[in-house]
This record gives C-alpha cells, sequence and structure tokens, in this order.
C-alpha cells in the first residue's frame, strides 16, 4: 500500500530543498547583517503556555496530544511564547538589547490553502529591551533588508505601518470603551479581508451605537498620518501617539527605505498582545496573503510571569514568499544538485582507488570533490562532470600510470593542462 504525504505538508527533494534553502540562508544573512543572533526551542510545549496567550479557542487550532506521563502538550504554532519563556528564564543574565532571530518549524492544524500550510518555516526577529521607536524601525529594516537582497522592489511590496497605540486612543476619544477595545480590534482587522457588507454587519455587533460607529467609520477611512492631525487636534495622548509614529517613519526614511513603507490605519493585527507599532508587508497587486507581520508587544514577557519589558518584532513564513519569488522569478533555478569544485575523472581500472585517493584528499583539503564509480569512457564521465556543475575536471589515464601527472580540465573554458600531481594540490588549495 502506498502512504501519501499528510495533507498541509511538503516533501523537500533535492531541488525543492535548494528553494528552501536560498530562503532561509537569505534570511539568517539579513539577520547578521543587523548583528541579531540566532535561537531556537523545543518543538513542542505545554498546551497551557498556548492557551495562557491566546485562550482556550487555541486548542483548536494547534496538533495537541497527552503524552504517556498525562502532560497535555502542543507541538509549536509560533515561536514568540517560547521566545518569552527563554528570556523570562534567563532575564537578569542577559544583557540588554536583546536581538534575537528564529528560523523555527511550526505546525498549525489548519485548512491548507494558497500560501498556507499546516507545516512551515518561519523567520522571527526580536528586539527585548528597547522602549523607542528606533527598534521598530530596526525590525522593519531588517525585514525589508532582505526583501531588497532577493531583488524585490518598492514596486513589488510594501510595508503597511500603523500603530495600536494611536488607535487605542483615538477609538476610546470617540467613545469605545476599555473592555470593548480587543472586540473592535479583531472586527477592525478583518476589513480589507471580508466584503464591505459582512463588515457593516460585524462592525454594528461591535459597536451599537450609530454615532460612535459612524466617527469609528470615518477615523478607518483615514489615508495618511498628516490626517490623523484633526483626530488629535486638543487631545495630548493623541499627539503624543502620534508623534511616536511620526518618528517611526522618519526613521524608516533615515534609513533608506521610506519608499517601502506607507501607513495604513487598517493594520490592526489581531492577536491582542500588541501594544505599539503594528505592521504587516504585502505584495503591491494584493493578490497573496501578508507575506510578514509584526509589533511592539510590550507586556508578553510580564504575561508569562516577567517582568514588563518592552519588545518588538515580526515573523515572515516561507510559503506566501516563495509564491511571490517565483511569481517575480526571482528564485534560483532548482537543479536539485550541488556545485563540484572538482570531479575525478578514470580512464583506467588499474587507477580507481588512485582516483578515490586523490578526491578524498581534495575534500580533506575543503575542496568539494566527485569521482566516478566506472571508469573507462571519458566522455560519459565528462558529461557526469558537467551535470553536476563541476568547475574543474581531473583525468587520471596514461600521464598519471608514466609520470605521476593528471590532466586538469576547466569545464567552464574547456582548457586544459597536463600537472603533477604535487603541484595539483597546491594549485587547487589555491
Amino acid at each position: 500500500m502506498k502512504i501519501p504525504s499528510v495533507k498541509g505538508t511538503r516533501d523537500f527533494y533535492p531541488d525543492v530543498m535548494s528553494v528552501r534553502n536560498f530562503i532561509i540562508d537569505g534570511w539568517k544573512g539579513a539577520s547578521v547583517r543587523s548583528n541579531f543572533v540566532e535561537y531556537d526551542g523545543p518543538i513542542f510545549e505545554y498546551l497551557t503556555m498556548y492557551q495562557q496567550k491566546s485562550g482556550d479557542e487555541i486548542a483548536s487550532q494547534l496538533f495537541a496530544f497527552t503524552d504517556r506521563g498525562g502532560r497535555d502538550l502542543a507541538i509549536r504554532p509560533e515561536i514568540t511564547p517560547t521566545l518569552a519563556r527563554m528570556v523570562n528564564q534567563r532575564i537578569n543574565a542577559l544583557p540588554k538589547p536583546i536581538k534575537w532571530f528564529s528560523v523555527p518549524r511550526l505546525c498549525r492544524a489548519e485548512r491548507p490553502q494558497k500560501g498556507r500550510l499546516r507545516e512551515f518555516f518561519q523567520w522571527n526577529v526580536d528586539i527585548i529591551g528597547v522602549d523607542d521607536v528606533l527598534a521598530d524601525a530596526e525590525t522593519i529594516f531588517c525585514a525589508v533588508d532582505y526583501l531588497r537582497q532577493v531583488g524585490l522592489t518598492s514596486s513589488d511590496v510594501a510595508v503597511r505601518i500603523s500603530s495600536r497605540k494611536m488607535l487605542a486612543v483615538m477609538l476610546k476619544t470617540l467613545g469605545i470603551a476599555d473592555e470593548q477595545l480587543n472586540a473592535v480590534y479583531a472586527v477592525l482587522d478583518k476589513r480589507s479581508k471580508i466584503p464591505a457588507e459582512a463588515f457593516e454587519k460585524i462592525l454594528a455587533e461591535a459597536i451599537a451605537d450609530e454615532v460612535v460607529r459612524s466617527k469609528v467609520a470615518e477615523l478607518m477611512a483615514v489615508e495618511s498620518v498628516e490626517q490623523l492631525d484633526l483626530f488629535a487636534a486638543g487631545n495630548q495622548k493623541c499627539i503624543d501617539a502620534l508623534d511616536e509614529l511620526k518618528q517611526l517613519f522618519s526613521c524608516l526614511e533615515s534609513m533608506g527605505i521610506a519608499d517601502y513603507c506607507k501607513f495604513d490605519i487598517g493594520i490592526v493585527r489581531g492577536l491582542a498582545y500588541y501594544t505599539g507599532v503594528v505592521f504587516e508587508i504585502y505584495d503591491t497587486s494584493s493578490s497573496l496573503r501578508a507575506i510578514c507581520g509584526g509589533g511592539r508587544y510590550d507586556n508578553l514577557l510580564a504575561d508569562f510571569g516577567g517582568p514588563k519589558i518592552s519588545a518588538t518584532g515580526f515573523g515572515m513564513g516561507d510559503c506566501v514568499l516563495a509564491i511571490l519569488l517565483e511569481e517575480k522569478g526571482l528564485l534560483p533555478k532548482a537543479s536539485g544538485l550541488g556545485t563540484v569544485d572538482c570531479y575525478v575523472a578514470c580512464l583506467d581500472e588499474e587507477l580507481r582507488q588512485k582516483s578515490v585517493k586523490i578526491a578524498a584528499k581534495l575534500r580533506a583539503s575543503g575542496i568539494c570533490a566527485e569521482f566516478s564509480y566506472k571508469s573507462g569512457n571519458l566522455g560519459k564521465q565528462l558529461k557526469q562532470a558537467s551535470a553536476l556543475n563541476a568547475k574543474s575536471c581531473i583525468i587520471l589515464g596514461q600521464e598519471f600510470k608514466q609520470d605521476g601527472k593528471v590532466v586538469l580540465k576547466d569545464m567552464a573554458e574547456g582548457s586544459q593542462q597536463i600537472i603533477a600531481i604535487e603541484e595539483l594540490f597546491k594549485q587547487m588549495q589555491s
């Protein structure tokens, strides 16, 4: 009986694996360029950790199980709770600011669809211990730095930015009570994701007062930070929250990525733990799900039993990103083969062990070398060397038998030379 792969998962054959490595290597490179250091955690945690962050309903969205010891566990659907737990455990020993990144494998028990699978990889970047919008700007820069490095321009992607702090202050000014805020956030987060009539219906359910609802709708129609000045007039809390947002855009301008960034009051982020700047990155055609999302979460560590400390960060999944890169023709050609520095060809069965010895010595010197399992036909061996993208080919034949010399062939240029084996090793290592 043939057993298929589980729905919502992927088999990473060598050609697909090369794409995955291309994405993840790029993520890690961008992280290191901005001086983030890598961490990781366990693939499963106590279920209560996710319930504490998102409520009991989260259990239906997880791969949860009870182990042989009767403990309720869950495969991680995200790594931010793990980050909070780890930092809390060593909070007094860790130097501030804490600038960490991770590329965890995550699982969510949801319906697979375009850009969303049950198993995926996600790039997480976080700064803990900095109560300044400069930290928010730095995380946004890190994300854009990666996207820019792989060839995505401001015509391809846009960072849509808003502020939960600013929105909270203005909503309360318009008559929304504190206890209503999270419910209103959840509704506003759906504004761009559902039809207008459906949005108006759920907004009416969340805000019964028609006058207040009308004012909220007017606020959500704002298209620029400058237009918000009218809503902030005379209210110092609104002015302060708005000034913080303006400082953020000034930082992004200084970092040279302002052309990628724009204000969008509709970016709310559904999760309740966001407390300040929030952002999402989309393709400019808006044909795909969000590529990335994040923001400030100053209360999360305290929610997990630690001190109240500032934090900001983002997560970028590989599924939507890979679709966009493929659409833009920015993925490397997936051959499923590596690039070999040197291929060792053998024309005589008597020399086969010598060819293996040479390949092994090259490998021990840090050179990627391959050899033929069969001696004889040079044409076939050169064809295999070419298929492996070999840069050069060492040919053991009559010259080696007579004088201990080999033929060194440059596979790109087609030129070749006869060289002593000792000189060959020196030349290859240099």
